[in-house]
């Protein structure tokens, strides 16, 4: 199979302000470029997060740069040891890789107590006793400023109040740190805001050291500039707390001063991409996990089936603007099906099987056919399919009674090819006491072996694929839709749970599934033919109990 090669990153609006600051007389000149991704370790990285690990990491890899991995954990109310582990995993898988540079906010906590500190001692900090009503209250509108009665504190008492609070002298909401920048301006996020709250939570890698933690407006900043990052690149979303990032680094003693560069994030329609409501996806028992095919995280698309190569595609396609925008999941879906195209082994499973019988094959005979795995793919080889007098066919390839231009089997209909094997024509059916058919009768023609068209007969029936009902396994097979029936689920005042799509999911038993899929691999894909892509589930799948995943069907409806 050819060979995995990552997508050279096009130039965007990102790289041409790194151009002009690594030129010579920019702020960087002479310098590596250094990049970082922060993710808060509060649950799993879902597809939006592959556009901003494919533009922190490629923006590194086009500059020869280098890209840290941090683990923004300055808030441990949902933090936890398992979405760290599964963090590294996916952007492994993703082909990434951050070297040592591996880091956590919570290992610079001390010195950003000292920064926080320092800016008391400055008179660029007070320590305030309002409480969040009347914080509310006193917020001010666009043309009355924000007040605060304690904004003239003396830094001494502050400097006081500040080192009691880390002691734990006082319970959760009792006083705040604000920075003292300006209750009027026009930015809210610029007026005397919250640089340090008091939470008495433990923490999953500090324990009970600490009762009071940074917010992430001031602890962002002081990460960048502790580790030497030159560009920190930020969804849109964080434009407006720009001025409040090159504030915190204009007015801390810090050894590095970074740019704050924003990009639109990824919008894709038929989903969610709210940490807060996947988890409740999850904690409500919508879904299986944070794993299930269904959702857009990392893990969950992997277990679909989905392949690395096809998401940094489908990132690099999508291009890098700050022009906020929601892109088509049947965009995602064409970038995965040209790369399963060239990459997935082709086989042959039937999923609603019913008998057929080639009454004048003889019985006891068997034969083998040698079928390639990717057709035009000569290093992806071939594999051997058995045939014999019983064969498993799709229920829906059978009619007593035709419809008008109806191709396939019936009886009395025109010759059908076999795929790789014979051709036959169906002579009648056998059916139960309820009129159901449970054996289709057929007649194969002995000098067409050799299948497919290579033997240089035209047929105007339809090409079939069977598998051999002696070796054939049976399988479970899921069929996988959107989520969400919703275009928008989460758009407006919309009760996202009401959008749910009662579809999205079909299980099938009773498949029958050729011998050479006896024990899938977790990274193969496969091309069922005429039904999709498919993987075997890497949870649910073993020996003896196959499961397959629909990672997507064959037809591409999108249109560029």
């Amino acid at each position: 199979m050819p060979e995995e090669t990552k997508p050279v990153m096009g130039q965007n609006f990102i790289h041409d302000f790194i151009d002009e600051d690594i030129a010579p007389g920019g702020q960087y000149a002479g310098m590596q470029v250094h990049t970082r991704f922060p993710p808060e370790p509060n649950g799993y990285l879902h597809i939006g997060h592959a556009k901003a690990i494919f533009i922190d990491f490629g923006t590194a890899e086009k500059y020869g740069g280098i890209c840290n991995l941090r683990m923004d954990d300055t808030n441990p109310t949902k933090e936890d040891e398992e979405f760290v582990d599964a963090i590294q995993e996916d952007i492994h898988w993703l082909g990434y890789d951050w070297d040592n540079r591996f880091f956590f906010a919570s290992d610079y906590f001390d010195q950003m107590y000292d920064y926080a500190v320092e800016l008391i001692k400055k008179g660029l900090a007070y320590v305030c006793e309002l409480s969040p009503e009347e914080f509310r209250e006193y917020r001010g509108d666009v043309i009355t400023p924000a007040r605060s009665p304690w904004r003239d504190r003396p830094v001494e008492e502050s400097l006081d109040l500040f080192a009691r609070m880390k002691a734990g002298e006082f319970p959760n909401g009792k006083y705040t740190l604000r920075a003292k920048i300006d209750l009027g301006s026009g930015n809210f996020n610029m007026r005397d805001p919250v640089i340090y709250r008091i939470n008495h939570m433990h923490h999953h890698r500090q324990g009970d050291k600490w009762c009071i933690y940074p917010m992430y407006d001031f602890a962002h900043p002081l990460e960048d500039a502790l580790e030497g990052i030159t560009h920190s690149l930020c969804s849109l979303e964080f434009e407006d707390h720009r001025p409040l990032y090159d504030w915190v680094i204009q007015h801390c003693d810090v050894p590095a001063k970074p740019r704050q560069i924003e990009f639109a994030r990824l919008g894709i329609n038929y989903t969610v991409m709210s940490k807060r409501k996947l988890r409740q996806l999850v904690e409500e028992g919508q879904v299986s996990g944070w794993d299930d095919p269904r959702m857009p995280t990392l893990c969950g698309l992997r277990r679909r089936g989905y392949t690395p190569a096809a998401i940094r595609d489908f990132s690099e396609r999508n291009g890098v603007t700050k022009a906020a925008s929601t892109v088509e999941f049947g965009f995602l879906e064409h970038c995965l099906r040209e790369d399963l195209n060239q990459t997935a082994g082709r086989v042959m499973a039937v999923l609603h099987p019913v008998k057929l019988t080639i009454t004048n094959y003889p019985e006891g005979q068997s034969e083998t056919f040698e079928v390639e795995n990717i057709p035009g793919d000569e290093s992806a080889g071939k594999r051997p399919v058995a045939f014999s007098r019983n064969l498993w066919v799709e229920a829906e390839d059978f009619l007593e009674e035709p419809v008008p231009k109806y191709k396939r089997l019936y009886p009395g209909g025109p010759e059908c090819r076999l795929k790789g094997a014979y051709l036959i024509t169906c002579t009648g059916c056998v059916k139960d006491a309820q009129g159901n058919v449970t054996e289709i009768l057929a007649t194969y023609d002995p000098d067409s072996s050799g299948g497919d068209p290579a033997d240089g007969r035209k047929v105007k029936g339809a090409t079939l694929h069977w598998v051999d009902a002696a070796t054939a396994l049976d399988a479970e097979v899921r069929l996988y839709d959107n989520l969400f029936a919703d275009e928008a689920p989460d758009a407006g005042d919309k009760d996202f749970l009401e959008c749910l799509n009662p579809g999205s999911l079909e299980v099938l038993t009773g498949c029958k599934v050729e011998a050479s899929l006896a024990q899938p691999k977790v990274e193969d894909r496969f091309q069922f033919m005429r039904q999709g892509y498919f993987c075997a589930d890497s949870k649910d799948s073993k020996p003896g109990h196959l499961v397959f995943n629909r990672t997507v069907s064959l037809k591409d409806s999108f249109k560029f």
